[in-house]
């Protein structure tokens, strides 16, 4: 996905997505520290979330499984999302630190009045995350924006996407500035349920550009998304799993970042362009693998060539096998001797 944001930046065809998420625990330091991090291991973009805590979570709302095994088992989803809530200024902040350090500063918002925090702020990419997948007027609101969007599908089905794709049509934006994203919402998600190959039905069902929001441990499957064609990798990553938060162990170290992003790069050069020709590397030793006719025994001045004293041999600095029917039943205009190539 060209999302050209800072000329300065090396274009790739995947736009790989580190994710800070929640993981900076509420600190602008950390966060910034999580900035270096993404830089440092050649990601495109860094991405947070943006939300106004109040009105996205009501004070009975429970916690998921997974949270309740990393956070505090005395304090609510209320409380446990309030303590990782980022204001204004720290998104100034960190927007100018990213630009500072050219990279691509992207969040989530989860709610409406996030949403119009990030335009106030001049962003151009709107990430929506799996939640809001449903949620008609946010999506309506979004999609009336007309810049591009980056939406998760974790636990949505296809007539869910259809209907979301829609609405950001309906509302302004345009099919080609849409990307869809596989995702599975689990932390983290077993290997068998991250389902890659939903990507390519969304690919073919909708016509869409498409990538993948990995919550998988480990760096094998976004690696394997990108040889299948996703023009967007989101990962989630952390300055150290054992910090205390719900995402951190679901989450890559730095090293492990570092590690994926270099792998999808080997990946994303070894896609090519898709034209079948011999590459740069390989003419050299063309001549050397394929074969030309040659004698396959001292054949005489004016014998009649045959398959029983022609045959191919390597190197092809003679006549093509292609050309072998066109040499039989031809008479020699000279004596050849074994393994000499046949001249006609």
């Amino acid at each position: 996905m060209a999302i050209r944001v800072r000329k300065e930046k090396q274009m790739h065809k995947v736009f790989i997505v580190a994710e800070a998420g929640v993981n900076h625990n509420g600190s602008v330091k950390i966060a910034k520290k999580m900035v270096d991090v993404a830089v440092n291991a050649g990601a495109d973009a860094v991405k947070f979330q943006t939300f106004d805590t109040r009105p996205l979570v009501s004070k009975n709302a429970p916690k998921a499984e997974y949270q309740m095994k990393t956070t505090s088992i005395n304090e609510s989803q209320l409380q446990m999302i309030k303590k990782l809530e980022l204001g204004i200024n720290i998104h100034r902040e960190l927007l100018k630190y990213c630009r500072k350090n050219k990279i691509v500063f992207l969040s989530s918002p989860f709610d409406l009045k996030s949403v119009d925090l990030l335009v106030k702020l001049g962003l151009r990419v709107f990430k929506i995350p799996s939640g809001e997948i449903t949620n008609l007027p946010y999506l309506r609101r979004i999609g009336s924006l007309k810049n591009k969007v980056i939406i998760s599908t974790g636990a949505a089905n296809v007539s869910e996407i259809r209907l979301a794709l829609d609405i950001l049509i309906k509302a302004g934006t345009k099919k080609k500035d849409i990307t869809v994203l596989q995702c599975n919402t689990a932390y983290p998600t077993p290997a068998c349920d991250a389902n890659l190959l939903a990507m390519c039905t969304i690919r073919k069902v909708f016509n869409v550009k498409v990538g993948y929001s990995d919550h998988t441990q480990g760096i094998e499957i976004p690696i394997a998304a990108a040889a299948l064609g996703a023009v967007i990798i989101e990962k989630h990553f952390t300055l150290d799993k054992n910090m205390e938060g719900p995402d951190h162990k679901a989450s890559l170290n730095p090293e492990e970042l570092k590690s994926m992003v270099n792998a999808i790069r080997k990946i994303e050069k070894a896609l090519g362009d898709g034209i079948k020709k011999p590459s740069v590397s390989e003419l050299e030793n063309r001549i050397f693998i394929r074969k030309s006719i040659v004698a396959g025994i001292d054949i005489k001045k004016k014998d009649v060539f045959t398959e029983q004293n022609i045959t191919t041999k390597r190197s092809a600095t003679g006549l093509s096998p292609m050309e072998w029917d066109n040499v039989i039943g031809r008479v020699a205009k000279r004596n050849f001797q074994e393994d000499e190539k046949i001249e006609l």
